[in-house]
């Protein structure tokens, strides 16, 4: 990782500040440092804290502690203390007229992984001022060096899942591609390839970032920021359409009602709203001296709120749906029983993550956790919706070409519901012979009987 000082800085008032924080391994850790400021603001010094109670929970956030209590918590015979001096020889000062350039290093050694805090102090009044330049790695590798041990296996981990996603999505568009061909590639089924299209798009743009992340320890935040708008994006679409396909919208319904429309639209953008805060919440409020996660704020906890509250919307539009046509147990019972635990593992991990992991290793497994989950639903969707002869569990047996004449009807302008039919008799990849009732799909009642009448009046005497 690479920071760096403000272009133009100015004389700070605070005798003590917080720099950054990195999670160094236990052998290959290594900060590097470039530090510049005048003679006349002598004597600033580097403070090295590690996460131990004693330590940088001690100072922190600690009014009731001057300059001088934060300094004593620290061991200077464990090189804690990098006085920016030319008195000390560690530091790599050299003065010049009237600047002191500091440039030098340290190793970190410690029996396991762990954070390391560094803030700058000048005690005594004065304030500070300078500009520096530090550069925190672990150990050459391009896949370790510029990240923090906390980070370690995230670009691997999201590559691996970009391939996985993008196979799911290559398997959709060609299911679709069948569906189209037999009249019965629905809204829902649309909504769920749009989701994984917009999901491979984000792991592409975490992808990237984290490539140019290892390559010069800088990134590009707008990358990253992209990313989990997408993220965010897919998951909404894939709740949307699974409240949908509860509610029986293109498996036992053309249409939802007025009132459901409303109350779906409105809970939708409720949803929405909390999650930009939540972005705003991580952006602005989020102390770096802390390891924080997304969700351990009140935006988060309103997101794991809404998320139960959705399952319950599920479990009642999926009660109903299957009151009133029993004949869909086929899809809607693996369906309630899998996406159930979808439900649940949002909040679930959310939870974990905030009680149950090290802070040490929280983001790494957090990020390999949620990939999971979310190819976990889509993998499940793609499974029981595949166009296949042997799936008993296919949701969709009214055809696209009939709903708007269902809609049309007298019948239809009052009633929404499909008439009662377990499945469609349709010809699906995989069919080990012809389905004759095929040639019958298409014609009306009226147009065989005249042919008919036609044949009998060809023959007579």
């Amino acid at each position: 990782m690479l920071i760096s000082s403000p272009q133009r800085p100015g004389v700070k008032k605070y005798d003590w500040v917080f720099l950054t924080r990195f999670c160094f391994l236990t052998d290959f850790g290594r900060l590097d440092f470039n530090f510049r400021y005048p003679k006349s603001h002598c004597c600033q010094n580097i403070l090295l804290y590690f996460d131990e109670s004693s330590q940088w929970p001690a100072v922190y956030k600690r009014p009731d502690k001057d300059c001088y209590q934060k300094e004593a918590v620290l061991r200077p015979e464990n090189n804690q203390v990098i006085n920016l001096t030319t008195r000390y020889t560690w530091s790599g000062c050299v003065g010049e007229e009237e600047m002191l350039n500091c440039v030098g290093g340290r190793s970190f050694r410690s029996v396991r992984e762990r954070w390391w805090y560094i803030a700058l102090s000048k005690c005594g009044g004065g304030g500070l001022q300078l500009e520096y330049e530090m550069k925190l790695t672990n150990g050459q590798s391009f896949w370790t060096q510029h990240f923090s041990a906390d980070e370690f296996g995230i670009l691997e981990t999201d590559i691996t899942f970009l391939v996985i996603f993008a196979t799911v999505f290559t398997l959709s568009c060609y299911f679709a591609y069948h569906l189209k061909g037999r009249q019965l590639l629905h809204t829902t089924y649309k909504m769920f390839m749009t989701a994984t299209g917009v999901e491979v798009l984000s792991l592409l743009f975490f992808c990237i970032y984290w490539g140019l992340y290892a390559r010069d320890g800088l990134g590009n935040g707008s990358l990253k920021i992209l990313g989990k708008l997408l993220f965010s994006v897919s998951f909404l679409i894939f709740l949307l359409m699974l409240i949908l396909l509860g509610k029986g919208f293109t498996v036992t319904r053309a249409r939802i009602s007025h009132s459901g429309s409303v109350k779906l639209s409105i809970y939708m953008t409720v949803y929405t709203i909390t999650y930009i805060i939540l972005f705003i919440y991580e952006a602005e409020f989020f102390d770096p001296g802390e390891v924080l996660y997304a969700y351990d704020s009140p935006a988060g906890y309103g997101l794991m709120a809404l998320q139960l509250l959705a399952y319950v919307w599920f479990c009642y539009a999926v009660l109903v749906s299957l009151k009133h046509f029993p004949e869909k147990q086929p899809f809607y019972i693996p369906f309630f029983a899998a996406y159930t635990l979808w439900f649940f593992a949002v909040p679930v991990m959310a939870l974990i993550a905030n009680f149950g992991i090290s802070r040490w290793a929280r983001e790494k497994i957090v990020n390999g956790i949620q990939l999971g989950i979310h190819l976990y639903a889509h993998i499940v969707f793609l499974a029981i919706t595949r166009p296949s002869a042997a799936n008993k569990n296919f949701p969709y047996h009214v055809r696209t070409s009939q709903i708007g004449i269902l809609l049309s009807s007298p019948k239809g302008m009052g009633n929404e519901n499909f008439p009662h039919h377990a499945y469609g008799n349709t010809s699906f990849l995989g069919d080990s012979q012809p389905n004759f009732t095929e040639l019958f799909s298409i014609h009306s009642v009226r147009a065989p009987t005249s042919q008919f009448t036609l044949t009998l009046s060809v023959h007579e005497p």
